[in-house]
């Protein structure tokens, strides 16, 4: 067993013929690395060209005889017992070059600019794959709206309970907490200066209209966005889409539509829902706070939040579901097939759907600026 195996040891002896330096046990990867600090503290003491003996060594790799060989100065010491079976291995750490890395250039002036138009060069490149997803996503409906028989109806069922179905559990939990938090803090301010009955306008207007369709993304965009990406991956990896191809079987009608249209189904839902619950919480706080009835908060909620807030955030809500499922299904088919692809585009995924949430809000919030607010 591995575990069994002698772990290295040196011993240096010093005596009137001068210093001897002898190795023991497996001077392996698997033993050296990490490199004790004991061990490295007396291989550090063992001068390069005294008496050598390896006949104690049971094991040697090639990163041993690398350690050693650079030890040495890349010369063999002058008195060295190696044994045969041994010598091929360090003859192998002797061939390579002097020079193994190539030293790190220091910084340039224009080095700045460089990394600057590389990350522009990517981000242009990111884009055009984007457009061209969404090109191909529009080729695929236009084909299903002549032949409406092969429409994926399934798999659009089987996304749309993933996403939608499964996700109201959470959504509800962090929505009514975020509720409670909001109009506890509010009802804090309000109280000082009298002005109780305006929790309802914080309440309603901030969860109807921004809060609940940006909390809900962000949730989607890490439970389910992370989901579609990770899916997408593995079946990358495992060249499930590269048998679809060959078969003749679009991956962008039966993989990537199912998950758009279904995300944009279900986000308007989930955002009514869990802006429902929000207010529920709030309604509760402000209840515990400020004695506020459930009959009063229910009866001035219209009055204080017109339908049209509502509009808003249900289309917010539309428009999201649709931007993370493109964003997931387009980093989850550009996963290459190894793990380590899979897990960097896998948090790209969650990190641009994100970002792109917030955007759009921004532009829903300077679009929609005249519209749904009572006062204005």
């Amino acid at each position: 067993m591995p575990s069994e195996r002698p772990l290295p040891a040196i011993r240096i002896d010093a005596g009137g013929g001068g210093v001897r330096v002898a190795l023991f046990g497996d001077w392996t990867l698997q033993r050296l690395c990490p490199l004790p600090d004991d061990l490295q503290r007396e291989l550090a003491m063992a001068p390069p060209g005294g008496t050598w003996n390896l006949a104690g060594v049971t094991r040697l790799d090639s990163f041993g005889a690398v350690l050693l060989w650079r030890h040495w100065g890349r010369r063999r010491p002058s008195d060295l017992d190696l044994p045969d079976a041994l010598a091929p291995v360090l003859a192998r750490a002797e061939a390579l070059p002097e020079h193994d890395l190539p030293p790190e250039p220091g910084y340039r002036f224009l080095d700045g600019t460089a990394q600057l138009g590389r990350g522009v060069h990517a981000a242009l490149h990111h884009l055009l794959g984007f457009v061209a997803l969404v090109g191909h996503i529009l080729i695929a409906l236009v084909s299903l709206l002549r032949r409406r028989d092969h429409w994926p109806l399934r798999e659009i069922s089987a996304n749309f309970y993933k996403v939608g179905v499964r996700a109201m559990p959470v959504t509800a939990l962090v929505g009514f907490l975020i509720g409670v938090v909001l109009s506890y803090l509010s009802a804090l301010q309000l109280r000082a200066f009298g002005a109780d009955m305006f929790i309802v306008n914080i309440l309603g207007l901030g969860i109807i209209r921004e809060l609940g369709p940006v909390l809900v993304s962000v949730l989607v965009a890490g439970r389910s966005g992370s989901a579609m990406t990770a899916q997408l991956g593995v079946m990358r990896v495992t060249e499930e889409i590269d048998a679809l191809t060959a078969m003749g079987i679009s991956r962008h009608v039966r993989l990537v539509l199912p998950k758009v249209v279904a995300l944009t189904l279900a986000m308007p839902l989930l955002t009514l829902w869990g802006s429902a619950v929000a207010i529920l919480g709030g309604m509760v706080s402000a209840y515990m706070q400020l004695g506020m009835s459930f009959d009063y908060f229910l009866n001035a909620l219209p009055r204080a939040v017109p339908a049209t807030n509502l509009v808003i955030g249900l289309g917010k809500g539309a428009v999201f579901g649709l931007l993370i499922a493109l964003v997931a299904c387009y980093f989850g088919l550009r996963v290459r097939p190894n793990t380590e692809s899979l897990s960097a585009n896998t948090t790209a995924s969650v990190v641009a759907s994100i970002t792109v949430v917030i955007l759009v809000d921004a532009v829903f919030a300077i679009a929609t600026r005249s519209l749904g607010l009572p006062y204005g």
